[in-house]
Order: C-alpha cells, then structure tokens, then sequence
C-alpha cells in the first residue's frame, strides 16, 4: 500500500536532470541541470520538501574554452570512501557536441563549505577501451557485492546505448564496459534512438535501471532493466528490458515528458525525483526550452517485486 506521503510538486523549478542524495548525515542533497547549462549547484535540506527554499550554492562554472566549457549536463552527487565526487557531462565551445563524462572532488566534510577540484574527464584504466570515443553522458555508479561500477549512456553509430564497467577508483573505469541496453522497442526510438539517464535501485534481492528513452519533449519516458543480485551485472545476458515504459505523459495529470530521475527514501517511503514539463507542446529545440522542473513522488511496488511508479503527480 501507497503511503499518504505527498509532495508540494514541482519541488524546484527549472531544474532538469534532478539527484538527490541522502547522506549520512541526515540530510538531502540536491543537483541538478540548470537552463543555461553553465554550472553546477547544490542544495541541502532536512526534508526533500525543504530542498524547495533551501539556499542554492554555485560549486563551479564551466571553463571559458577547451573541455568542460559548454553544455554542463546531469551532475551527481555521491559520497565514495570519504570523499565526495560530482559526476557530469560537458562539450567544449567550439565543438558543442562534444559531450564527454567529467569528474570533480571535494575532500572537506561538508561539501558546500568545502573546496571542489576538477580531476577532469573519466579515465579508463585499459587504454585500448573504445568508451567515451563518441557523445557520452549521464554517468551514475553503485556498489554490488564489494565491487563498484559506473553506467553511462554513449552514442555509437548514432545510437545512444547504457555501458556498464567495473570502477578501478572513483575516477577510473576499468576499461572493460558491457552494453547493457540498446533503444530496441518503438517507444524508445521516437525523435532520436535513445537509452540514457540510468539511475540505480535495489530492493528483494534485484537490481533495477530505471533509464530514460526517445527525444526529450513530451516522448521522453521511463523504462527498467532488471537483474538479479547473484548473476554478474557485467554479463550483459542476465539483464532484462520492460517491454513497455514505466513511466511516462500523462494528459490526466498534465505532466510531460518525465525521466532522467533518481531514487531516495523518506520516513520509509521510497521516493522517485524526476523532471518533467507542465505542458506538451514545445518551440524549437526541447534541449533549450527551460520549464523541465524537478519533481518528487512516493512509489510503491507490486506483488511480483518490480517498482510501480503509476503516473506522474499533478
């Protein structure tokens, strides 16, 4: 049963791509894309709601040119073996395109205090690997049975896949990476041919990958990939795909184009943060139109063990 537990939605505007991260101290931290895709921010609260009026920081700004100097996209936020790390993607302001996964650092206890250091693109421990040869984003990691790993979507031959490969250290993949999901149904290939935005949840056992899929107006959606905890989340055989979205538009509650979430709990709830659009129809590209506000929702589970996320809130 759905807990009564409701959100003030959206939670804060203007922010796509939204993670939230509960830590060890209580407390929730939030990242997300800003519209002008200049910065990254971030923002601590008791409670997700208060994340609503909690001060927002600037942690760093995009370089003036070379790498990381346009297009900052989707960070993350995560506390690793007592550092903290952002994750995110950039292109370069003469090759806009050029999105390629970074990583900052920050050793101090309390990250909007303390200083952020760029340790630049992703690293790959193999250097015959062929990761991030092409338009590369939305990286996420998790632990599993001692080992940690990354997920990031990368776009081959036009196609924008899920790759999973084993961290060598916060900073450095391995250099092994498996793809995972590739856009194969209908409902992923509308505007562009797309699986992106992996977020990780586990739960009775199982690993699941929400991602998101097709363009990024009103198409944009949700699907899962599901696996279970005691097979080896590099075989790329032991994942399954949803044949259908799990999360998507809905005209009855007059959201649009909801995805590239997180997951976090609170007062024992399981809570999806995701982004999404008040309206449907959109002028020019939908990359720049900057009303993807990010939004919190409880979600249950149904009988057989898979997250039931319903339809996006009012």
């Amino acid at each position: 049963m759905l807990s009564d537990q409701t959100y003030a939605n959206p939670v804060i505007e203007q922010r796509a791509d939204p993670w939230v991260y509960k830590h060890s101290d209580g407390h929730y931290y939030f990242t997300a894309s800003v519209p002008e895709y200049d910065r990254i921010v971030l923002r601590r609260a008791a409670t997700i709601q208060g994340l609503a009026d909690a001060e927002e920081k600037v942690l760093w700004r995009r370089r003036e040119a070379g790498e990381m100097s346009e297009h900052v996209w989707a960070p993350e936020i995560h506390y690793i073996e007592g550092r903290w790390y952002i994750y995110f993607a950039a292109g370069e302001r003469d090759d806009i395109w050029k999105i390629r996964p970074f990583v900052l650092t920050c050793g101090a206890a309390d990250p909007l205090a303390g200083q952020w250091a760029e340790l630049g693109i992703m690293r790959k421990a193999n250097p015959l690997s062929e990761a991030f040869t092409d338009f590369s984003l939305d990286m996420t990691t998790f632990e599993h049975r001692g080992s940690r790993y990354a997920i990031w979507a990368e776009k081959r031959d036009h196609i924008s896949n899920l790759y999973i490969d084993k961290l060598v250290n916060p900073w450095t993949i391995a250099g092994s990476e498996v793809m995972i999901a590739t856009p194969e149904h209908p409902w992923e290939r509308i505007g562009f041919w797309v699986n992106e935005g992996a977020a990780v949840l586990k739960r009775g056992g199982r690993i699941f990958v929400a991602y998101s899929a097709s363009a990024t107006d009103h198409h944009y959606c949700m699907g899962l990939l599901t696996i279970s905890g005691n097979d080896d989340v590099m075989d790329a055989g032991a994942w399954s795909k949803s044949a259908r979205p799990v999360f998507e538009s809905s005209d009855e509650t007059g959201q649009y184009g909801p995805g590239h979430n997180s997951f976090t709990q609170e007062n024992g709830n399981d809570v999806i943060v995701y982004h999404a659009r008040p309206y449907k129809e959109i002028e020019g590209n939908p990359l720049y139109d900057p009303n993807r506000h990010a939004r919190a929702q409880v979600f249950g589970w149904r009988e057989d063990g898979t997250p039931d996320f319903g339809a996006p809130d009012r």
